[in-house]
């Protein structure tokens, strides 16, 4: 399955895309997405429903949260009531210690995006204050990018043995699918699966830029 596991809706403060919107994109460009994940910030939008849309257009829809901590953003699968109880998703100074260990605690699977970023990403924040504990995978591929962000990103979870997925960061229609995450022998049908395929480990990075390839 190919899926893009960092998208935002206007449901984010900053997004501008209708989840329909997304999904009949993914149609008419005829991208080879299987679904995508609704990574909102700072939230988890538990009350919307989009069963209608994954029967209409064949996609798998699912929800997670992004997050933000004291060293850089985070994308949460599998948030649950236990979560969060446990962690203010609206805090912007969240622990990363704390966001790493209660998402296991509670059966999630948190890992941080765009590490390759300035000032919110995990590696810029690394120079600072040194490596933390917990972290085994993290984003290295980021439709949102700019150049030099991914390389960095790819380099530096090598170095450190980190596993690598891809996500568009998408916050308006035209960017979703720019980046994704394949995983070859796993089918996903529901957030638990994807939690389980994650933290199984047989996945990789895609670039779906028409100007790149990432094998």
């Amino acid at each position: 399955m190919l899926l893009d596991l960092h998208t935002h809706s206007v449901k984010s403060d900053d997004g501008r895309a209708k989840v329909e919107n997304y999904c009949k994109w993914i149609r008419k460009k005829e991208l080879p997405l299987d679904g995508f994940v609704l990574t909102e910030h700072r939230q988890f939008d538990a009350s919307s429903d989009y069963r209608h849309l994954e029967d209409e257009y064949d996609l798998l829809i699912l929800k997670a949260s992004e997050v933000e901590t004291d060293f850089g953003h985070v994308l949460v699968f599998g948030v649950n009531d236990d979560l969060l109880a446990a962690l203010d998703f609206s805090d912007i100074r969240l622990p990363i210690d704390a966001v790493l260990s209660e998402a296991e605690r509670c059966g999630a699977f948190a890992a941080p995006c765009h590490p390759g970023r300035k000032r919110v990403g995990l590696f810029s924040h690394y120079e600072e204050q040194g490596i933390v504990d917990g972290v085994h995978t993290v984003e290295v591929l980021n439709g949102g990018s700019i150049p030099g962000e991914d390389e960095w990103s790819l380099q530096r979870a090598e170095d450190l043995g980190y596993r690598g997925f891809g996500g568009s960061d998408s916050h308006v229609v035209s960017r979703i699918g720019l980046c994704a995450t394949e995983f070859p022998n796993e089918v996903i049908t529901s957030v638990d699966d994807l939690v389980d395929a994650l933290t199984i480990g047989n996945f990789q990075p895609i670039s779906l830029r028409p100007e790149t390839e990432i094998n």
